[in-house]
């Protein structure tokens, strides 16, 4: 075998998918495991789906996570052009060169006839393909004279080219992952290879560009196995030596029992009730939601899958909900799936430019790129020694296409949260800081001193920059109230005098954390009170809750002045 040449060849027809983020960086990791080089290629012959700024978006997300391509259409390279709308002479050259073997012929059937057609077969209880059985009957070239075909050419009708699929062949398909499979041709149907605007559909121009450019190994999606057959035969019909294939398994739905619980499941019912009836509009809205919710109320339970099954006594709109609930709770990952559940499953931010509606993405929900990566790469592979943390490079040093799974991968919003906290806790405090920064939170007035300290407290219990802020807003503002089950635990009819005497005996205290600790144990101690009769009010004091890093950590930060004006103000709260 050659050098490895792999290629990653997206469509601009919007944002990309945490499953196309997979499919590119297991491209990504097999070129740099063999040496080889990896391809980006953007196949934009899809006109009527265009997406205005996908392009560049497909090119950032690639670059935010790592994904660095040796060609694309920004970089060039020796097989440029990388974008199919600018390689038309090259397509038409082997349009005409398929149509002189007998694997193509043109067809000038109206979307009106083909219509007329299929209405026909339905009629008669079938279902109509155009193929090996059905061609000899339509308007091609297989079915008219030389004469008719050139009349119609002459009097220039619009004609498509379609693959003229070999009769009772079967095909011995091979596969990286899923190992060897058979398909006879006379299940497959006469696919179009080039549209009536001289364009080639995906089916013909990906053939040509992967001979043209050198691929040798074409890793995808799941969704090309059928295709597999005739793109196998394509190579036959060109003569060419076909590349080795691996398609990937679907990135599934997450367990919806890890994401319902009694703080989003009214917004969850909502949007699925708004969905269901949307689909069932003979159903009302308040019925199908109550409906919904009783069943998602049951989700953490053992018999949630069953209450879902087909009963005869069902009433039309618990068997249609029932329904509704089996499929919009399984399959493949979508974009649907984030917006109800709250996840994000594009790499970025994206705008639809048609709507103007924002899909939210990881990097700004505040994931890092490496734990991002890291994630998308274990959604179907498994490293040796089942390591979980990996960098890029490693991952490059041991991915082995063997190794990767058959079956789906369930997407996990908990875990892609893990992997973020884990990262989070190998950055040093610079690195977090500048991370923090980036947010949109307003640190104005904060010094970068203190921001470190604060973050050496608080990035144990981050899984995110902004979590930082968010668990520590006591360092930057006081409390303006207490949480009422603290207030009952920590608080009691003493508990002023004792906070106000502390706080008169602070005010000559030095307020570094050891001699604070010190301060606050000895004061204690004098008082014959246990620790937790101060430090628990204390921290309730400074904090409005008890929760934070050490009570003396928290005094050292916010300072001397601050601190006696927060125990005074809990003081005047509990008169």
């Amino acid at each position: 075998m050659g050098k490895v040449r792999v290629r990653f060849a997206p469509s601009p027809t919007g944002p990309l998918h945490l499953g196309g983020v997979r499919t590119a960086l297991y491209d990504y990791l097999f070129a740099k495991n063999q040496g080889g080089e990896f391809v980006l290629r953007i196949e934009d012959t899809d006109t009527a789906r265009y997406v205005e700024g996908a392009e560049d978006y497909i090119e950032e997300a690639l670059e935010w996570c790592g994904i660095v391509p040796d060609e694309s259409p920004k970089k060039g390279g020796r097989f440029a052009p990388y974008r199919q709308s600018e390689r038309r002479d090259i397509y038409d050259r082997y349009t005409a060169q398929i149509l002189k073997t007998d694997y193509a012929y043109i067809a000038f059937d109206t979307p009106e006839e083909l219509d007329a057609i299929r209405a026909e077969f339905e009629a008669n209880g079938e279902v109509f393909s155009y193929d090996n059985k059905t061609r000899n009957r339509l308007r091609n070239s297989v079915a008219l004279s030389e004469e008719e075909v050139q009349k119609l050419l002459d009097e220039k009708t619009p004609y498509v080219v379609r693959f003229k699929m070999p009769v009772d062949r079967t095909l011995n398909l091979q596969d990286i992952i899923r190992g060897n499979s058979s398909v006879n041709t006379n299940t497959l149907d006469d696919k179009v290879l080039v549209k009536n605007d001289g364009m080639p559909t995906y089916h013909f121009a990906n053939i040509i560009d992967d001979h043209e450019m050198e691929i040798s190994h074409v890793i995808r999606g799941e969704e090309w196995l059928p295709s597999l057959g005739l793109h196998t035969l394509l190579y036959e019909a060109m003569g060419w030596e076909a590349p080795q294939f691996a398609h990937l398994s679907l990135i599934l739905k997450p367990d919806v029992s890890t994401l319902i619980n009694k703080d989003n499941i009214d917004s969850i019912t909502k949007s699925f009730a708004e969905e269901f009836v949307l689909k069932n509009s003979q159903f009302s809205f308040d019925e199908s939601a109550e409906l919904i919710k009783s069943f998602f109320a049951e989700v953490k339970s053992p018999r949630f899958k069953s209450m879902l099954g087909e009963n005869d006594k069902d009433n039309p709109l618990t068997a249609s909900v029932k329904q509704f609930l089996k499929k919009g709770l399984s399959g493949k990952l979508s974009k649907r799936d984030g917006d109800k559940f709250g996840f994000p499953v594009f790499p970025l931010d994206f705008k639809d430019p048609a709507t103007g509606a924002v899909s939210k993405g990881y990097r700004e929900n505040g994931y890092l790129p490496d734990a991002f990566i890291n994630m998308v790469a274990l959604l179907g592979w498994t490293p040796s020694d089942d390591k979980e943390i990996l960098s890029l490079e490693e991952m490059g040093k041991e991915f082995d296409l063997h190794k990767v799974h058959k079956a789906g991968a369930r997407f996990s919003k908990e875990k892609s949260e893990w992997f973020n906290h884990q990262y989070i806790q190998m950055k040093s405090d610079d690195e977090l800081l500048q991370l923090l920064k980036n947010t949109d939170i307003d640190l104005s007035g904060v010094s970068d001193e203190k921001l470190v300290k604060i973050i050496g407290l608080m990035k144990e219990r981050a899984t995110f920059p902004k979590d930082i802020y968010e668990n520590g807003k006591f360092f930057f503002k006081a409390p303006v109230s207490y949480d009422e089950k603290a207030s009952k635990k920590a608080w009691n009819e003493e508990t002023s005098a004792v906070l106000g005497e502390l706080s008169e005996n602070l005010t000559a205290t030095e307020f570094s954390s050891e001699i604070l600790k010190q301060a606050v144990h000895d004061f204690a101690e004098n008082k014959g009170l246990g620790m937790g009769k101060v430090m628990m009010p204390l921290r309730l004091a400074l904090v409005g809750e008890l929760k934070g890093p050490d009570v003396p950590d928290i005094m050292e930060l916010i300072g001397k002045e601050e601190t006696i004006s927060r125990i005074n103000n809990a003081i005047n709260n509990f008169k």
